[in-house]
């Protein structure tokens, strides 16, 4: 079995105001594995956006132990785990042009995880990855790293959000929904960037949330099942999806025509 990077354990997150809290995780456990796909899959409003938030620190969880490596996350994340989690995690999510900074050409926005770092590269380092990183995801730099948001389609602008997760080699990338707001062939090529991004990187790790069954058959090692804010099941995907074990996870396959 691969080695654990990341856990929670016992996460519990709830919003509103004292009169008026909901509580939308409930003692949940989650461990990403070296070297796999993780998904988490579920109905709106399950909590599989709230758990990953939570899960690399950019929501505060109320209760509950995250560790990266084996260190413990600060509650305040300014401890050296929760510095070395930022620093090695790219992030996807689900509205490309909501993520990308419609005054930054392709090129600046890609390479900006690179300038952020304190012993980043130079700039002829930077204009390498950044062309490499583009290049990984299939969009020729010649072509795009000139460009705009405004230039791009929706397929194209997801890729780009790809090229900048993966640009600084992090060794997890979380996705959140990174389909859904794209059509189905640019879904292919999405799906084609993440494969060929996985096999050129095989420690990384990926945590991708979906609804979409037919994309979590194709890529994912493990399937996590949230309802409610509570864990449903979990397993290896084959097993999940091709033998679940509640009524709940097969109404979500049967919806899917899986």
């Amino acid at each position: 079995m691969s080695e654990t990077v990341l856990q929670g354990r016992g996460i519990c997150k709830s919003f509103g105001t004292k009169r008026d809290r909901r509580q939308v995780l409930f003692d949940v456990d989650i461990d990403v594995r070296e070297r796999e796909c993780l998904a988490i899959i579920g109905a709106s409003g399950s909590g599989k956006s709230t758990l990953t938030r939570v899960l690399f620190g950019l929501e505060p969880a109320d209760s509950g132990e995250i560790t990266y490596r084996g260190q413990r996350l600060s509650p305040s994340h300014d401890s050296a785990a929760s510095r070395a989690l930022r620093d090695e995690t790219g992030l996807v999510f689900q509205d490309p042009f909501g993520s990308l900074d419609p005054r930054w050409r392709v090129a600046r926005t890609v390479g900006e995880p690179l300038r952020l770092r304190r012993d980043g590269p130079g700039d002829d380092e930077i204009v390498s990855r950044v062309d490499r990183a583009l290049r990984a995801v299939g969009l020729d730099p010649k072509t795009f790293a000139a460009r705009y948001p405004v230039d791009l389609s929706g397929g194209q602008a997801q890729r780009v959000a790809i090229a900048r997760a993966i640009v600084a080699d992090p060794c997890i990338i979380l996705a959140d929904e990174p389909m859904s707001a794209i059509d189905v062939a640019a879904r292919v090529r999405i799906l084609d960037a993440f494969a060929a991004i996985r096999q050129a990187n095989p420690g990384m790790s990926l945590v991708m949330v979906s609804h979409d069954l037919g994309v979590v058959q194709h890529i994912a090692d493990r399937v996590m099942v949230l309802h409610d804010g509570r864990v449903e099941e979990s397993g290896p995907t084959a097993r999940i999806l091709g033998d679940p074990r509640t009524a709940y996870t097969r109404s979500l396959i049967e919806a899917a025509s899986l």
